[in-house]
């Protein structure tokens, strides 16, 4: 349903977006100066609710955490692990000690509480304080992706060593291939001990990092405003300071279409993400800019981490299912046959994304390979016999089948089950509010529902784990209780082995298994989608979504 806006609706967030303008760029003094500095704006729909990277996980927190902080590794356009904190690093034959050696050449954000106002050089001890604090499940929620570290206090076993100020080193319980990717992520940022001991709780709003950027302001749900760091250890190849950027200026008007209009009027320089762009007025059927807009903004896409789908609870001991049909495997064959996901992907989402014909796994990742694995194409008489094979021949005794989602996807449902009808399973839509939505399918209360799952970390193994037997929700991501002895085999054995061709062929064969017994409904792999002022220089694009403006200028 398209929203209308009242004049009201129109020019509040004009008023309110001129203020923010003003306030930040000192509106009234120092004009000629003010004009000259490089500033980068942008919105966010949803909020910002820390800049602790302890408390990473949104991604709008991980945006802000992106500019301000740094951590050992980081990800390469081709999202391998690539220096960043770290300049080198060993792992044992083993597998079981991670040993990183840091640069000497980094230092904090300067503030008042470091002698003299400076910040102080980065040491190996403040990774093990940044590390040890992910642990307090007070703090962080990141507690889980650590269980590999072979950290047990009460037993004196820290998990880590620093044998010097520029030498740390991690302990591991077991070898875990996919250790390095998740230490890309901005959980596994530096932060100052003495800093966080004199903020406590607050620190989260006086963040200090090592990142391109500083927090100059940040005023909740209305703006936050970074600042060049001055002292970033990164240089480019002519030997000039990263970062180009002077500032960071992030807004929070939640109305799309408000959003939208400042980006036209020249007050933001994108919009990102395909619920932000106002696919109707920019895009043409085929997912490319319109002709009208080409002489202003380009268009960014490249494949998203990320894979929309159908889940069903296919527990026999749980209320929710046992007495599901979803029980039969046939019928969830019959459904996967039965909607046409290229026609999804075309005309609800203007060509942007993928139909998931290949599995779960999305492309970007190594393991995807449409031409190896067998998924789901459409075929409506398949469907209808396979409906005959479970024991519903024409739907006959099947009753409705009930999907629960989130009003956002209405449409996406309604496609499919007009789709459904059509060889005879008749299902109903029930639309939930997103916390209520998310609760219920984390304690197994539905047994159909809308789901997308986000790579936390670049690796197949991310994917594959929301099917491990032993990662049940609601303590795990496993919403379908799917439990496979082969499965399980194969993904324990993708932990350990470091070799990327073999652990590619076993994840495929992972996959391949999840088509056959159809847990889940792949429906498309998404895109990553941005719309850019002409006058941004530089601004890379990968599959994980990240918003790096280290490099980026403005003409």
């Amino acid at each position: 349903m398209k929203s209308t806006l009242s004049k009201s609706t129109f020019f509040s967030p004009l008023v309110l977006l001129t203020i923010i303008a003003c306030m930040t760029l000192n509106c009234g003094g120092e004009t000629e100066e003010k004009d000259n500095r490089q500033i980068f704006k942008l919105n966010e729909l949803g909020d910002i609710t820390s800049l602790d990277p302890a408390a990473a996980g949104s991604f709008e927190n991980n945006f802000a955490l992106n500019q301000l902080y740094n951590g050992l590794v980081e990800m390469n356009p081709e999202l391998q692990p690539q220096p960043c904190l770290a300049k080198s690093w060993n792992i044992s034959d083993d597998g079981l000690e991670y040993t990183f050696h840091l640069r000497t050449d980094v230092v904090f954000h300067d503030d008042p509480l470091f002698p003299g106002g400076k910040g102080r050089r980065v040491k190996s001890d403040d990774f093990a304080y940044s590390f040890d604090r992910l642990f307090d499940k007070r703090i962080s929620n990141a507690s889980t992706l650590l269980d590999v570290i072979n950290h047990d206090p009460a037993n004196g076993k820290s998990g880590f060593d620093v044998p010097n100020d520029s030498t740390f080193i991690i302990h591991m319980k077991k070898p875990f291939a996919p250790f390095l990717g998740i230490l890309t992520m901005k959980f596994f940022s530096v932060v100052p001990r003495e800093i966080v001991a004199h903020y406590g709780d607050k620190f989260s709003s006086h963040p200090i990092g090592t990142g391109p950027f500083m927090l100059k302001d940040w005023t909740l749900d209305t703006r936050v405003v970074m600042t060049k760091n001055p002292r970033y250890f990164k240089f480019d190849a002519q030997g000039n300071r990263l970062p180009y950027l002077d500032v960071v200026s992030v807004s929070f008007i939640k109305n799309a279409e408000s959003a939208f209009l400042q980006f036209m009027s020249g007050e933001l320089d994108i919009l990102s993400g395909i619920d932000a762009i106002n696919k109707e007025k920019t895009l043409d059927k085929s997912g490319e800019l319109k002709a009208d807009m080409q002489d202003r903004f380009f268009l960014q896409t490249t494949p998203y981490l990320k894979t929309d789908y159908f889940g069903m609870l296919i527990d026999p001991d749980l209320e929710a299912s046992k007495s599901s049909p979803l029980q039969k495997k046939y019928l969830r064959q019959a459904i996967n046959f039965a909607i046409d996901r290229d026609k999804l992907v075309r005309f609800l989402r203007y060509n942007l994304g993928t139909p998931a014909n290949a599995g779960f796994l999305p492309p970007g990742l190594h393991a995807y390979d449409a031409t190896k694995l067998r998924g789901y194409t459409y075929n409506p008489d398949r469907a209808r016999e396979l409906l005959d094979m479970a024991g519903f021949p024409g739907g006959n005794g099947l009753g409705i089948i009930t999907l629960r989602t989130t009003p956002q996807y209405l449409d996406i449902a309604d496609f499919v089950r007009n789709q459904l009808a059509a060889v005879g399973i008749t299902m109903e839509v029930e639309v939930m509010q997103p916390t209520v939505f998310k609760t219920a399918v984390a304690d197994s209360k539905v047994n159909f529902f809308r789901k997308s799952w986000i790579g936390d970390y670049p690796d197949p193994e991310n994917f594959m784990a929301l099917f491990y037997s032993k990662n049940k929700s609601p303590e795990g991501s496993n919403y379908t209780h799917f439990n496979h002895s082969e499965f399980d085999r194969l993904y324990e054995r993708c932990l350990i082995e470091r070799n990327d061709s073999i652990r590619s062929d076993l994840f495929l064969q992972m996959d391949q298994i999840l088509v056959n017994e159809s847990p889940v409904v792949p429906l498309y792999y998404d895109e990553v989608v941005r719309i850019v002022s002409k006058n941004v220089q530089d601004l890379g694009i990968d599959p994980t979504n990240t918003i790096n403006l280290e490099r980026v200028k403005k003409k």
